[in-house]
């Protein structure tokens, strides 16, 4: 199976091109950003496209990261996927960035759980805590710091995350066993959680876990004009 991944949710623009029979990435890359994934991204999908001399028909699926993440970063990599879906008649499946960042580490088949925590701001994080094998301890959510540092009843984790650093230094004893903070997940296991889930239950769509800070302005009353 040949499954290409799209990463705009945080601050990287990536791509990669897996060959499941393979077992290898025919091509990827990724370019740590902040903003301006709308415009990096189309030319990076040639690249990598072209790197891997493979063309969009004869891909078998297009895998997404859904969030928790920006929201205008977001929106570039699912109208990206989903366009490209559209146009090559291919189904997209959505990679929510919690589980691609846990991904690594539950492959290494630790008995530790794994949290996933990324910065919500405000003393907050979106964060999600599974056990070694992958099972599911603590739903994603978004919850204050404190609420997070109440998973210490699960035991030691490995914590990874744009906001791994943050958690660790407040976290109580026993110490986290690993602390990886990386700013993305690695897209390479966005590809693989990618070819690993069905279209049915992982749908390419926004996964905020709260509502975007960007709101429409309210109607004007009755008898006011707009200006």
């Amino acid at each position: 199976m040949l499954i290409l991944a799209i990463d705009t949710a945080l601050e990287a623009c990536a791509a990669a091109l897996l060959d499941t029979d393979a077992n290898a990435l025919l091509a990827q890359e990724t370019k740590p950003m902040a903003r301006g994934h709308a415009e990096a991204l189309m030319p990076l999908l040639a690249r990598v496209m072209q790197a891997a001399a493979v063309p969009f028909t004869a891909l078998d699926r297009i895998a997404v990261t859904t969030g928790p993440g920006s929201f205008t970063g977001l929106r570039v990599g699912l109208s990206a996927a989903r366009g490209l879906a559209l146009a090559a008649n291919k189904p997209v499946v959505g990679v929510t960035t919690l589980s691609a960042f846990a991904a690594p580490l539950v492959s290494d088949n630790v008995a530790a759980p794994v949290l996933s925590v990324i910065d919500a701001r405000h003393d907050q994080v979106y964060f999600q805590l599974v056990s070694g094998n992958g099972g599911t301890l603590v739903r994603p959510r978004i919850a204050p710091i404190a609420e997070v540092l109440a998973a210490a009843e699960h035991g030691a984790p490995r914590i990874v995350g744009n906001a791994a650093r943050l958690i660790a230094e407040r976290w109580p004893a026993p110490a986290p066993i690993e602390v990886r903070q990386e700013t993305a997940p690695d897209i390479g296991w966005v590809a693989w959680l990618g070819a690993a889930v069905s279209p049915s239950i992982a749908p390419a769509r926004p996964y905020y876990l709260r509502a975007p800070d960007a709101k429409p302005q309210a109607m004007p009353a009755a008898g006011h004009a707009i200006v």
